[in-house]
């Protein structure tokens, strides 16, 4: 039985497209494969807390030897690593916003990326590579965008700190099998809107079949 997390990146609830898309996917995944775990994490519509400097304290002392309030501390994000390092396939869905992430998917991303627990690194050592812990995994993407062209080799792509930021730090984690599924002109609509909308569809109808 394969496990799904979903992170559900968008401040907005109906009138969300990435989010809309995410309920289609997981509504074909289920129907395709019917032995899957779907679980949903919500980013988008709920504060999470920003790192602190409490928070690094914490993470960077040794596991041993940390107080009740260091713990404390790392609370939840304990619970958000747990709950990826327990899944099979991560989708992740979201907005480009001002060329990044929402603020909510950024503070997901700062909860879960933890040395010692995604991934390991030697301070002392500059020359040592990082050392991915989330291993064997596949995610994928969904992300919209208000303009047009911030795919690859697009006019804007150099612009594009969304999802190409994500696949970084999926990455580093050690997630590498990444697809990124994008819907652009949202701010346009119109046929180019609708027409980049239903590819979007198409191919994440076809990944609901194997992912």
């Amino acid at each position: 039985m394969k496990k799904i997390l979903a992170i559900q990146g968008s401040p907005r609830g109906e009138r969300s497209h990435s989010r809309r898309l995410l309920d289609h996917f997981l509504q074909a995944l289920a129907a395709e494969q019917r032995d899957s775990d779907i679980s949903r994490r919500e980013v988008g519509r709920i504060v999470l807390p920003p790192v602190t400097e409490g928070w690094v304290a914490a993470a960077f002392h040794d596991p041993r030897e940390r107080s009740e309030a260091m713990r404390a501390e790392l609370a939840l994000s304990d619970e958000l690593v747990d709950e990826l390092l327990a899944t099979d396939r991560l989708v992740i869905a979201a907005p480009m916003y001002n060329f990044g992430v929402p603020s909510g998917v950024k503070a997901w991303i700062d909860q879960i990326v933890r040395i010692g627990r995604t991934f390991d690194f030697t301070p002392e050592d500059p020359a040592s590579q990082y050392k991915p812990r989330v291993l064997g995994k596949r995610g994928l993407i969904i992300t919209t965008r208000g303009d047009r062209g911030y795919g690859p080799d697009g006019a804007n792509a150099r612009l594009n700190h969304a999802d190409t930021h994500l696949r970084d730090v999926l990455g580093l984690i050690g997630i590498t099998d990444v697809e990124v599924v994008a819907v652009e002109n949202d701010e346009f609509g119109g046929m180019a809107f609708e027409a980049s909308y239903a590819m979007a569809q198409r191919r994440l109808a076809e990944l609901a079949m194997d992912f």
